[in-house]
């Protein structure tokens, strides 16, 4: 090859790297040049709807229809766990600690006295409980209803606190509003051995969060 062949050659193989180099610096100068945006997601505060616990001693009980515990007979240990553990941690975050009463006493004792599972002031009597926090899960699946071969958890409930020191003429029972929850909320996933116990474990810590935030107050996206 001529000289002058190999000259043009090596020069056009060095533009695209001039090229590239130039385009470089240009748009780091242009992004230097630029105000900084930062995008903060607005929050709101939301008041707790019952702020009585703190410093008392708590029961969780959970009832469930006969089919849902025929088919989970561990159902009601595990949700009243799940939301003790939740709410003693966050009130302890918030220096206004509870004492929750353990769940697999209230288990027992409700295995043995099954008309406890749907009276409250019996099982705050019987663990000398300030308060008792009585869950009422009036639907529950973890698979998809439409789809079996699915998996999608849910979890609704309705949620009342009873005072167990209160008398004849004072308010006895609190109706808090309802729970509801999803997961995953936007499609369902393929049941299998991996699957099913991660999507049951997600959807017991979203409710339990649901019920103990109405306890305390907190923060969420506007």
């Amino acid at each position: 090859m001529a000289t002058f062949e190999r000259k043009i050659v090596n020069t056009a193989r060095r533009i695209p790297r001039f090229v590239f180099v130039a385009s470089l610096a240009f748009c780091a100068s242009c992004n230097l040049a630029k105000p900084l945006a930062v995008f903060i997601q607005p929050k709101r505060s939301v008041a707790a709807e019952f702020d009585k616990l703190g410093g008392s001693k708590v029961a969780i009980l959970v009832w469930t229809d006969p089919s849902t515990y025929f088919d989970y007979p561990h159902v009601r240990f595990e949700l009243a766990t799940y939301v003790g553990d939740k709410l003693n941690a966050e009130m302890a975050q918030r220096n206004r600690p509870v004492e929750i009463v353990d769940a697999r006493d209230v288990e027992d004792y409700v295995q043995k006295v099954p008309d406890a599972a749907i009276d409250p002031a019996k099982v705050g009597k019987q663990f000398n409980a300030d308060y008792v926090v009585y869950l009422e899960i009036t639907e529950f699946q973890i698979r998809d209803a439409q789809q079996p071969q699915f998996l999608r958890g849910k979890i609704r409930a309705t949620v009342s606190v009873h005072d167990s020191h209160s008398t004849a003429s004072m308010l006895r029972r609190f109706e808090l509003t309802p729970v509801e929850c999803v997961y995953p909320e936007k499609q369902s996933v393929l049941m299998t051995a991996t699957n099913s116990p991660l999507v049951r474990e997600a959807v017991y810590r979203k409710f339990a969060e649901y019920v103990s935030r109405k306890f305390y107050q907190y923060t969420e996206e506007a």
